[in-house]
């Protein structure tokens, strides 16, 4: 292991910071402590760090870690939302084939749109012709050389496909040929900041201390035992039934000798709505979803305009170049199984 590597692993397993109770010293010293949890020394910016395709012996490797690229999705709701949206319009549209269901055409429509990697297995009959066309999870599929193709869930868990029988579609990429990529991966790090302000904002509230101050104390007439009075009381105002309100009563004590200095508490508010609607706006323009047909509420008197024909024009400019990207597979098979209705809105909408 190399001196990096095990550094990066002594950091990621440092334990956290244990608090210190402040003890009232006999001297003038001031004292200050902090406290936290561990912070990941990996975090979401190394999955940039290799875009190209390893070759194991048998397959090559996936650019990006296809697990990580599936839990992503889930990091925010408008990017999970957003896929939803495009899967069920192309779900709505599409029509069943008799080798190609509507579930199966979901989880195919599904893992392209999430992964940039959708597959199609032909399972044959014993006469020869294709009798059922099933997706293979793209999250576990693999590419090997001269058209080979595999199926890894696990560490000795490989399944080898016959070749010529799956159909993959993928997203072009720059970098490689063998995998492709989601458009929306320009996307991944707003997504991730926004659910770091979330897991953030959440653990805010579930500390039970929303103090976010300084107590600064200069008041001479003060000694010992009102310092502790007034640190079990600031200890009892946490927890259940906080947000208490505190009295301090300071006989001969100046006018600024107890001072309340908040630390972020007032900006922390704003910069957490302007992080959230900032990487919504981000998330939403990699999917190129009109915000009205995701059910953003405006901020302006004026509103986003006409839905309907926010929905025609996504319909025209989105949905259909889509389908006909995944018509490919018409191509390959010989046969007509991927066709698709025209997206229609119904009059009154």
């Amino acid at each position: 292991m190399s001196n990096r590597r095990r550094n990066n692993k002594q950091l990621a397993q440092a334990p956290a910071l244990v608090t210190q109770e402040f003890i009232p010293r006999s001297d003038s010293k001031m004292e200050a402590f902090s406290f936290g949890e561990p912070s990941p020394v990996l975090s979401g910016r190394e999955v940039f760090d290799y875009l190209e395709c390893w070759f194991n012996g048998r397959w090559y490797e996936p650019p990006l870690s296809l697990d990580g690229l599936a839990r992503s999705v889930g990091s925010s709701v408008h990017l999970h939302s957003g896929l939803m949206f495009k899967r069920n319009l192309l779900s709505k549209t599409f029509i069943p084939h008799r080798l190609l269901s509507r579930a199966a055409f979901e989880q195919f429509a599904l893992d392209f749109l999430c992964l940039g990697n959708g597959y199609l297995e032909g399972r044959r009959s014993m006469l020869g012709p294709v009798r059922e066309l099933v997706p293979p999870l793209a999250k576990y599929m693999r590419q090997g050389k001269d058209g080979r193709q595999f199926m890894v869930q696990g560490w000795k868990e490989e399944h080898e496909f016959e070749p010529g029988t799956v159909f993959h579609l993928r997203e072009a990429d720059l970098h490689q040929e063998v995998y492709g990529l989601p458009e929306w991966i320009s996307a991944l790090q707003s997504a991730l900041l926004n659910e770091s302000a979330t897991l953030f904002r959440r653990k805010y509230y579930e500390n039970g201390s929303h103090a976010g101050f300084i107590l600064y104390m200069t008041d001479a007439a003060q000694n010992e035992a009102d310092v502790d009075s007034l640190r079990k009381a600031l200890k009892d105002s946490k927890g259940p039934g906080n947000f208490r309100n505190l009295f301090v009563y300071s006989p001969n004590g100046k006018k600024d000798g107890l001072q309340v200095i908040p630390v972020s508490e007032v900006t922390a508010k704003d910069e957490f709505n302007s992080i959230k609607n900032q990487t919504r706006d981000d998330v939403l323009a990699s999917l190129r979803i009109p915000p009205q047909l995701m059910g953003i509420v405006p901020q302006n008197a004026g509103g986003f305009g006409s839905i309907r024909e926010a929905a025609q024009i996504y319909a025209a400019n989105e949905l259909e170049p889509i389908q006909a990207r995944m018509a490919q597979v018409n191509e390959w098979l010989g046969e007509e199984v991927v066709r698709f209705k025209p997206y229609e809105i119904p009059v009154g909408t």
